[in-house]
């Protein structure tokens, strides 16, 4: 069932809190897979496919926000963590792999390329920070990750349970390459999407420490800057790595890791090649 009809902020954050969110198939089949198989069941195994599909992350750590004990004091991102401290009968249980998202499209299947691109882009935004983290030798590389992981899954679940106003969105965009996203988001849905996610991020109560690396705020804080670059360069090279954005983001990038800026470019220059079919 989708929910095109126009409707407001305050509507959106109500109605993806009730919501069952959906997860990818291959997230689906690869637990289920881990789940029959006693020799390779164990939390690390588990972890490795749930930090791959950014909702089935974010499930995750909704349950263990909404049901964290009075013992627990600290904040927990990392899903290995998450899934140690619930156990993982309990998850399996509780934060079910499904729906499945390409069942939800079923009716709308113009949408699913487009909010899999997303999905991709995320992964491959959490990846670049990964990497960054472990060369500036952070030694809670994951929670980078995973706050870059989820740092568009405002967008992902709009896709899921909007898709017209998102291909809305896109049309407008295409049209005038010039006008902000945030500018045709609040033409379309009356909100923008980091309005909505900041609100959900509320009434899930995930961690503080996720909202402070997944707020673009202009600070220098190395953390959060690592995931505002790694999210601009995974947008900016899925349009090709010959986006015009591109030579800024490797300057950001430069300054971040503190190596010139020809080092940054050569980092990046396998992936374009490989773009390029070379």
């Amino acid at each position: 069932m989708y929910m095109s009809e126009a409707k407001g902020l305050e509507y959106w954050v109500s109605t993806l809190t009730r919501a069952d969110l959906p997860v990818l198939r291959q997230t689906a089949r690869d637990l289920a897979a881990l789940r029959a198989d006693d020799k390779r069941l164990n939390a690390h195994s588990v972890a490795e496919v749930i930090a791959r599909d950014p909702i089935m992350t974010v499930k995750l750590l909704r349950y263990l926000q909404m049901h964290k004990s009075r013992a627990q004091t600290t904040e927990v991102i990392q899903v290995h963590q998450a899934l140690l401290m619930l156990g993982l009968e309990p998850v399996f249980k509780n934060v079910a792999p499904q729906p499945l998202i390409e069942e939800m499209f079923k009716m709308h299947i113009m949408a699913l390329a487009p909010m899999l691109r997303v999905i991709h882009r995320s992964h491959r935004a959490s990846e670049f920070a990964k990497d960054w983290a472990l060369q500036l030798h952070d030694l809670h590389f994951e929670e980078v990750r995973v706050a870059t992981l989820l740092h568009d899954i405002a967008e992902i679940l709009m896709w899921c349970f909007a898709p017209d106003r998102m291909l809305e969105i896109n049309a407008i965009q295409e049209k005038d390459k010039t006008l902000r996203s945030r500018h045709a988001q609040e033409q379309v849905l009356g909100f923008t999407l980091i309005e909505l996610q900041k609100e959900l991020a509320v009434q899930w109560r995930l961690p503080e420490l996720l909202l402070k690396l997944m707020n673009d705020s202009g600070t220098k804080q190395p953390r959060v800057r690592n995931v505002e670059l790694a999210v601009n360069l995974a947008r900016h090279s899925a349009n090709g790595w010959d986006d015009t954005a591109l030579p800024d983001d490797y300057r950001d990038i430069s300054e971040l890791l503190r190596v010139p800026v020809a080092q940054v470019i050569d980092m990046f220059n396998t992936d374009a090649d490989a773009a390029r079919g070379i």
